[in-house]
């Protein structure tokens, strides 16, 4: 992943990158997140992930997993927000529960790392790495550490 992400040199004029590595579900997962600001927005373009999940059986679905993770985990930590009141959630449906949109999703590109390990998860381990390694990137860009989610929150979406 390293190698993909090209992690040994710079990135990209105006890109800003991140990292983070979790253990879920019996499976490590890295994943570097790649961001730009337009206008002070953030903007992620690039998710490089790696998996070590043992085995894996049937690899085009460890990457579908790994992407749907990525996708969800940024929905969450882009926008995703319920609020309560008068004992209600005010979010009812997906209209008013703003979900990543195409647009907004960038690249997502998965190395299966298989070294022997014992077989592990590959649907929720796409998820834990996301938002650490954005904010990451959001800190090399900015030297502002955000500290809680959602990014709308903090106007950078």
């Amino acid at each position: 992943m390293a190698a993909r992400a090209n992690w040994s040199s710079p990135p990209r004029a105006g890109v800003h990158r991140g990292v983070a590595v979790v253990e879920s579900y019996g499976s490590p997962v890295a994943q570097v997140v790649e961001i730009r600001l337009l206008e002070g927005k953030v903007k992620v373009e690039r998710v490089c992930v790696a998996i070590d999940c043992g085995r894996a059986i049937n690899p085009g679905q460890v990457r579908q997993q790994m992407h749907g993770g990525v996708v969800g985990a940024l929905s969450a930590a882009l926008h995703d927000k319920i609020t309560i009141r008068e004992g209600r959630a005010e979010q009812a449906t997906f209209g008013d529960y703003p979900l990543l949109r195409i647009h907004e999703t960038p690249r997502v590109e998965t190395d299966i790392v298989e070294i022997g390990s014992p077989l592990g998860g590959v649907g929720e381990p796409g998820v834990p790495p996301t938002a650490p390694a954005l904010v990451g990137a959001i800190h090399a860009a900015t030297g502002r550490f955000v500290r809680s989610l959602p990014l709308a929150d903090h106007g950078l979406v």
